[in-house]
């Protein structure tokens, strides 16, 4: 693939992939925050670094990790945008390391729409309402992050899964507004 089909395809993935969360936001009653997601991925860190390993097929941050040893637009996505829950980590001062910590519930909301737009657009004509759970049950960085945080994460996949997205998010914005009424 030439420069100019991977600068195209790598903006056009990010910008299609933008949008579909902004879409899951807004069912979940965060709009705000979907407005808000992923910008950074249009800074020169990572954004050139995409267009550099982009392929069409899987994130180019698994390539450029695969190629340098390490993800220089992860590194920098991660750290900037709370959707992760690699971003709510700390370090304590009990364990002596680096602990996850669990996550408001409006990022975790955030996270939910952000993974479901992320499996639609790579899995294409191939997703169902499963295939969210299945790459979260797939791969091993779920037992890094903290217990509360993997239990509700598979918990609204697992609904997703078993009632389908109009179900799911119906909960996740209940569930989003509970605790907005308890917190000052």
């Amino acid at each position: 693939m030439n420069g100019w089909n991977r600068f195209c395809g790598h903006l056009a993935t990010i910008t299609k992939h933008r949008h579909k969360v902004i879409a899951h936001c807004a069912k979940a009653g965060i709009l705000l925050q979907g407005l808000r997601h992923d910008l950074s991925k249009y800074s020169p860190t990572e954004f050139w670094q995409g267009v550099r390993f982009f392929d069409g097929t899987h994130s180019p941050t698994e390539d450029e990790r695969r190629t340098l040893g390490c993800s220089l637009a992860w590194m920098h996505h991660k750290g900037r945008n709370r959707h992760h829950w690699e971003y709510w980590t700390d370090y304590s001062m009990a364990e002596k390391r680096y602990v996850p910590m669990p996550m408001p519930r409006r990022y975790l909301a955030e996270m939910l729409c952000d993974r479901i737009a992320a499996s639609k657009i790579y899995k294409g004509s191939a997703y169902t309402d499963a295939a969210p759970l299945e790459y979260l049950l797939g791969g091993k960085m779920r037992d890094s992050m903290h217990p509360q945080t993997r239990e509700l994460l598979e918990r609204f996949l697992t609904q997703l899964r078993d009632e389908g997205e109009d179900a799911m998010f119906a909960s996740l914005r209940r569930w989003v507004r509970e605790k907005e009424k308890t917190t000052p």
